[in-house]
């Protein structure tokens, strides 16, 4: 009788989470489909071309937290001169986050 009490109840916590699993391989799923919608930002020397974040802002933090440069991002692929001093930063660009060093 025990037993049988056990399986039952082992099988009715098994059910009860076969939803919460499916929710979690949703969430992973959409997780992913946001990946594409990032931007892609790359550095060429004091240039920075940023491709896919239109209408987003591109922001420079130094190390120590200021803020030195920021910049709305007009086309869908544009060239951002970067006049600022020697050495490195954050540069972030909506959920793109990248270290740089200006040489």
């Amino acid at each position: 009788m025990m037993r049988r009490l056990l399986i039952l109840s082992v099988a009715g916590f098994l059910t009860a989470m076969a939803p919460m699993s499916m929710q979690a391989a949703e969430m992973e799923f959409a997780a992913v489909e946001q990946v594409d919608d990032q931007a892609d930002v790359s550095i060429e020397g004091q240039t920075v071309c940023v491709t896919g974040a239109q209408g987003q802002e591109l922001i420079v933090v130094s190390l120590t937290g200021r803020q030195v440069m920021k910049v709305t991002v007009e086309s869908a692929s544009q060239r951002i001169e970067l006049n600022i001093p020697k050495g490195c930063y954050i540069l972030k660009v909506g959920k793109v986050v990248r270290k740089i060093q200006v040489r």
